[in-house]
This record gives C-alpha cells, structure tokens and sequence, in this order.
C-alpha cells in the first residue's frame, strides 16, 4: 500500500481551515469560567501546512479594512472598525488620550481670592473647563517664549459677592476673553531682599496677546464650551479676581489637556444558539439576560422559540451561560477584528475631528520611522 503524504490526506484541507481553527483564528470564545483563544495570531507559517497565509499584508488590510458610523451626537460617536488588529485600535486609543492638542488653562494670575476656596484648588478647578478654541491656530510655548496672540488665550474672573447678594454662584460664564491680551502692570520687584540678598528678583511683565486683530477669532469670541461649570460660591463679602491663561498642550503633559472624557472600545460580541430553544425553556432564556438580547418568537399554534435579537447590545455578563447545561445552548464569542469604538469628547473638539486628527498622528509616527529605515 504506498505511502500518503500528510498533506494530502483528505481530511487537511488545502488554502483554507478548517471550522474549528478558523473559528479559533477569527474569534474569541467566552465560557462561563474564563474566555478561550485569546490570544493573536499573525504569524505567517502558522497555518503552512494548509497552504494559508495568515500574515498581515498591506494588500489584504487595505481591501478588508472598513470604518462604520453608528452614532454621532454633539459630544459623543460610536463606530465600527472592522478588518484591523487590536494593537492598532489600542494605539488610536492611546493617541485620542494623550497625544492630540488642545487649549487648557496653565496660569491662573490671583490679585484677589476671599472665597472657601484654596488658590491652588480654585487653579486646579479653572484648568479642567474646557476651552472651545481650535488648537491648529495656536503654537506651542515653552518656558522661555514670551506670550504672545499666537500661543496664548487671556481669560479674566472679577466676581464680587455684596452683603445683600446671600451666596453667588461663580460660573465658568464668568470668564471674560481679553482679545487685546493681559491687563497686569506690574514692575520688577524683589519683595523682600533684606532676607535673601542674592535672590533674583522676581519678574512681572505685561504680556502681549492681542487677538482682537486675529480675522479668525472676529466672528466667533473665544469662550469655555460649556458656561454652567460652578467654579466656587462666595459668601457676604467674598471675592475673586484673578486672570488665567489658556496655552497649547497635550493629555501626556496633564490631564486637564486631554480632549477625551472616554475613548473605548470593545469586541463585537456574537450571540448564538446552538439548539432549539423553546417554550418554557424559551421564556426562562429571555428572562437571564439583563440587556434584552434574546427575544421569543411566535410560531404558531402555541409554539415559541428564542431567538437572538440584539446581539451588539451583549456585555458578556454571562449570566444566561452561568448554569452549565445552558452553555451547550448558549454560544458567546467576540469578533477578534471587528471593534465598536466610543469617543466621548470634553467639548474642546467635536468627536469626529478627534479620531481624524487621531489618525493624522498615527500616519505622521509611520512616516516618520519610514524615514528612519530608510
């Protein structure tokens, strides 16, 4: 009897896989105790006994990648990115958190602060209110650079609570842009030399921030996106007088700088039913899930069966496998390529331009070690 190669036996089949491996490849499977095939798989003769290429190629990417929108409301868009690998979302995620530029207040100028409120916790406070204003038109400033209209905003607080007034809510409305830059003049002084001689004085100067001649900023004031942020509430007699200025940063910098309330995303989940499940049996199913996955559907005379009607609204509680007999009902898996993505922007950019702009920095990182490999 001759010999037969173990490839080409019929049971190997040739240039595709088998159900089982191909299921194991493509999805992440959810038991009731901890979820299987986790992990992924790129390498290219990892399936070369079956004559498959499993290696991630520019061609195959560019043909199978796909981006899906399914929400998008003022502050917030949920989309499916669908044909890419885990890694690259994550590094979409880590660039929308730490990495994309916005307009946050960095110095906050105190003349006068007689509420409750610390000057450090009032500083930390006006920080964290986002500034509607489009970072492209504004430069980065570092230590030395003086400011200027180019890489600076001007905001002033002057709220003053009279004895009659009870207590005053200070809201971030109260924020006054300063088109023609700042207000300080204050002199070189050294406050107390008597005690340290060879201090160096300290230095006040009168920034130069005119904006008002900025054609980009004439038709549309520079203001905090939302105006309803209580800052501090003053009581009889308090007050609070201070000038902040609001320069260019990132989320690795500081949070206060992040654009992104949340940025997240998860596997699409895949729901299905591995055997008829019915009538009473049918209803029990419905009533495990707590997001309404699963629905009955009316046959007819008296028949019902369940049915999966919501599958994307799936968290993977597991609660209608946590019984074992129901876990040969019930099959849960994840789509290893196919991710629902959610941005929830701070208002400082609407959350479409964030994941643009996210993927104008990752093509950028690209190129630039293109340019250093070459």
């Amino acid at each position: 009897m001759p010999r037969l190669s173990a490839l080409d036996m019929p049971d190997v089949p040739m240039g595709q896989l088998p159900s089982h491996l191909e299921q194991q490849r493509t999805r992440v499977s959810c038991k009731s105790d901890a979820p299987l095939h986790t992990e992924g798989i790129q390498y290219s003769g990892s399936y070369a006994s079956m004559a498959v290429d499993n290696s991630l190629r520019l061609d195959s990417f560019s043909k199978n990648f796909r981006v899906e929108v399914v929400r998008l409301t003022e502050d917030e868009i949920e989309f499916d990115m669908i044909g890419i690998d885990a890694s690259l979302a994550n590094a979409f995620r880590r660039i929308l958190i730490a990495e994309l530029p916005t307009m946050a207040i960095e110095k906050v100028l105190i003349a006068n602060n007689t509420s409750v409120v610390q000057d450090e916790v009032l500083a930390q406070r006006l920080g964290l209110i986002p500034i509607e204003a489009d970072p492209s038109l504004f430069e980065y400033v570092s230590e030395n650079d003086a400011a200027h209209e180019k890489n600076t905003i001007v905001f002033k607080l002057d709220v003053r609570c009279k004895k009659d007034d009870g207590r005053v809510k200070v809201k971030s409305s109260e924020l006054k842009w300063l088109p023609e830059g700042s207000e300080l003049q204050m002199a070189s002084t050294n406050p107390n030399p008597s005690t340290n001689p060879n201090a160096k004085p300290k230095t006040y100067t009168s920034f130069n921030c005119r904006q008002d001649s900025l054609p980009e900023f004439s038709n549309k004031p520079l203001r905090p996106k939302y105006g309803d942020v209580t800052i501090a509430v003053l009581g009889a007699g308090q007050a609070i007088d201070l000038e902040v200025h609001a320069v260019k940063g990132v989320g690795r910098t500081h949070a206060k700088w992040s654009p992104v309330a949340t940025a997240w995303y998860r596997m699409l989940p895949e729901v299905a039913l591995t055997q008829e499940v019915e009538d009473g049996k049918a209803e029990e199913l419905v009533s495990k899930c707590p997001v309404k996955v699963f629905d009955i559907e009316d046959i007819g005379e008296g028949w019902k069966k369940a049915v999966v009607a919501r599958p994307r609204a799936c968290t993977l509680c597991r609660e209608c496998i946590r019984e074992k007999h129901w876990e040969e009902c019930v099959d849960l898996r994840r789509v290893r390529d196919h991710f629902i993505f959610t941005i929830e922007s701070t208002g400082a950019l609407p959350p479409e331009v964030l994941f643009t702009e996210a993927v104008k920095i990752l093509e950028e990182k690209c190129e630039r070690i293109i340019a250093e490999l070459s």
